[in-house]
């Protein structure tokens, strides 16, 4: 299994720009344990990850804290392990499919489907900070 490395910081990132209401896209959500315990929401978005760390545990019909990450490379869609330079390790903890609804500098909406969630996801800002919500779907 090959092991991730990340954009150093200096590294300028353009944001990919996902196709709104269009595509079918995949998604996970991984438990990374450095440098501090958090969930890692990555979204396809062209050839990359759009990325956010989550503080918590996401779960239905709570606000969480969430921060804006850089784009991670699309094997992570897949990764489960170690990442380079003792950066702890990541494990799979949902996956599945979304559809981009707004992609805007301060909302983000999509549609997922995955393993333990299925619903509507906000990722925005709220003052200084992010909060991300799923709003589950209902049963049917």
């Amino acid at each position: 299994m090959s092991q991730c490395s990340a954009v150093p910081a200096s590294h300028s990132i353009k944001l990919a720009k996902p196709v709104v209401g269009h595509s079918v896209v995949r998604f996970v959500v991984l438990i990374h344990d450095w440098p501090e315990p958090h969930w890692d929401f990555l979204v396809e978005a062209d050839d990359v990850l759009r990325a956010w760390r989550l503080l918590a545990e996401p779960v239905p019909e709570v606000d969480i804290p969430a921060e804006p990450n850089f784009p991670h490379r699309l094997l992570y869609l897949d990764y489960e392990g170690p990442i380079s330079s003792g950066r702890g390790h990541v494990l799979r903890w949902d996956t599945g499919t979304c559809v981009w609804a707004t992609d805007g500098p301060d909302l983000v909406e999509l549609e997922i489907r995955g393993t333990k969630l299925t619903g509507s996801v906000v990722v925005r800002r709220v003052g200084e900070g992010w909060r991300f919500r799923v709003t589950a779907s209902a049963a049917g």
